[in-house]
């Protein structure tokens, strides 16, 4: 996008500055004329939106107001240019516009479509952005908002993209962004889409409180002054205009003056605070990491005693003693590990703050490296190792809540229940595992079904299941040729996902199939097995409402099959 207006206005690339801004709102129309210090024979009509905040509005008194309203102003006297601003509802300004009636738009976003039809002179950016309640149902982006009933503005950039996206989302049209919101905010519908900055503006300004922006719908687009194709001597000189704001630094003190108080600093003055804020969680994370590490290592060492002491107290009351041994590893590792996990969204929210500023700085000046490592690439990576830091700790905890589950018969350990996808927890235990996989066998195959619907559970507990399936698997292997397969399907009939894992190895006595989940029994004693993990993968799968079944054959090999249904909900488990 940014190479065509390169290639067609040469004599404004710097006027394509990096603000995060963004897109949407309302109020009500009215006509304002300037007249110029030297006023041409020709009036231009100008339109935009009537409730557009920050960008163009009419405040209180019913005066035309905001970042564009000011910025044509100036650009009028600059040029001596006679104007005449008009504000209404987008749609109306938008088929003027189409039929002659208004000259040049001061506020439009350049979507690939518009830019086949109009000329763009960009003066800043805009993105949009998906409103939800609290109440709404959980998305992470706007390719899963098929079947939804969204609500845009009526012929705004956010309509035509999702009009055409073929998403079959369900799209609600209104007059303006405060209508979206107030109709999102009253239970109406499930999501609005709608430009960021304001957005989150009117929400504020309304008292919206129970809606928040979940998600970008797009990255950065340009956004400014549009003409119809042919009349390019009309956006020429509103170019003009700007690059002569831009250069007297006039452009920079009105933006400033409306963004600078729902921004963050500009980089010429945070530049350096950020900078130092950044290495500071580069340091904080590798010590993160290093402390991830010996906290596993402390889990293994606390587990091989407990493992140890159970062979002595098979003949004794084993769950009261394993109650009281696992008091105290938990004392020990949860403290820390719930530090952990309560700072990684603190931490993580700093950067993605953080993170605004820098990419209006990148779009500004390019590529920069952070700590020696280039922003283009630390933008995607630390999410990442966040997101890995916090899935390690929440994992260490869980083992200590297993452990305390099994060992105290009739408490349950409660954890968040969510929308699980069965292919998502299979692949994930698959990436845990792929070391054990590779030293096991040479011969693994994977068929994970399309578009499995979603179910309600613990995702780490389940993920628990699954990973001790694949490693009781690979134990039962003789040779790295014999083979494991894995799959996932779901199955109308009972309406339950299922997974199920066949190993090729030694098999497993009929006689003994019975007592495959039964505490303490293991046929791997001599390796250090306790006959704790099928047991407590047993207990997880019950409370999910789920079954566990084992089909084998001495000699042949062993088939698992987990069955979950989708009939249980949060309060369920």
């Amino acid at each position: 996008m940014l190479s065509f207006y390169q290639t067609k206005y040469r004599t404004f690339e710097m006027l394509l500055i990096g603000l995060l801004s963004f897109s949407i709102s309302i109020c009500k129309a009215q006509d304002y004329e300037l007249p110029s210090a030297e006023p041409k024979t020709n009036q231009i009509i100008i339109g935009g939106d009537y409730n557009y905040p920050p960008y163009e509005f009419t405040d209180s008194s019913g005066k035309y107001t905001g970042y564009n309203v000011e910025l044509s102003q100036e650009i009028a006297t600059v040029m001596g240019l006679n104007i005449k601003i008009k504000l209404d509802a987008w749609e109306s300004i938008r088929d003027q516009f189409d039929r002659g009636e208004i000259d040049i738009l001061q506020g439009m976003a350049a979507t690939p479509e518009r830019t086949n039809i109009y000329n763009f002179s960009p003066h800043t950016y805009v993105n949009h952005s998906i409103f939800a309640r609290d109440d709404s149902p959980k998305i992470s982006d706007y390719t899963q908002l098929g079947g939804y009933r969204v609500i845009v503005q009526a012929n705004g950039s956010a309509f035509d993209m999702l009009n055409q996206s073929n998403l079959n989302i369900i799209l609600i049209q209104v007059e303006t962004h405060a209508d979206a919101l107030r109709l999102l905010s009253s239970g109406r519908y499930d999501f609005a889409v709608v430009s960021n900055l304001p957005g989150l503006y009117l929400s504020k300004k309304l008292g919206l409180s129970n809606i928040t922006a979940i998600s970008n719908l797009e990255r950065n687009r340009l956004y400014g002054y549009a003409t119809k194709a042919g009349d390019e001597a009309l956006i020429s000189q509103f170019a003009q205009g700007l690059a002569i704001l831009k250069n007297t630094g006039r452009q920079q003190e009105i933006y400033d003056k409306w963004f600078g108080p729902l921004k963050v600093s500009p980089w010429s003055k945070a530049g350096i605070a950020i900078g130092i804020f950044i290495v500071v969680l580069l340091f904080i994370s590798t010590i993160v990491i290093i402390w991830n590490k010996a906290l596993r290592k402390k889990v293994e060492s606390r587990t091989n005693e407990l493992q140890a002491q159970q062979l002595q107290l098979l003949h004794a009351d084993k769950m009261a003693s394993l109650g009281v041994l696992v008091s105290g590893v938990a004392h020990e590792i949860n403290n820390p590990c719930s530090i952990l996990t309560l700072n990684f969204p603190f931490v993580k929210e700093v950067f993605e703050q953080a993170a605004e500023v820098l990419d209006e700085h990148q779009s500004l000046h390019g590529d920069f490296l952070i700590a020696g490592v280039g922003y283009n690439r630390l933008r995607n990576m630390l999410p990442e190792i966040l997101d890995d830091m916090h899935v390690a700790s929440n994992k260490v905890k869980g083992i200590v809540e297993d452990l305390k589950s099994f060992a105290v018969k009739g408490e349950t350990v409660h954890e968040k229940t969510e929308r699980l996808d069965l292919n998502e927890l299979t692949s994930r235990s698959l990436r845990l595992v792929s070391n054990q996989l590779k030293n096991s066998t040479s011969n693994v195959e994977v068929n994970l079904a399309n578009k499995l619907p979603t179910f309600y559970g613990s995702g780490s507990r389940i993920e628990q299941v699954i990973v001790n399936l694949i490693l009781n698997a690979c134990q039962a292997l003789e040779d790295k040729s014999q083979k494991i397969t894995i799959t996932t399907y779901f199955h109308a009939k009972y309406d339950c996902v299922v997974f199920t894992i066949e190993d090729q190895g030694v098999g497993i006595d009929a006689k003994n199939l019975i007592k495959l989940t039964d505490p303490f029994y293991t046929t791997k004693r001599q390796s250090g097995g306790t006959g704790l993990g099928l047991s407590v993968s047993a207990g997880i799968v019950r409370d999910h409402q789920g079954k566990i079944t084992f089909k084998s054959t001495l000699g042949q090999g062993t088939k698992v099959k987990l069955s979950l249904p989708l009939i249980q909900k949060e309060n369920e488990l």
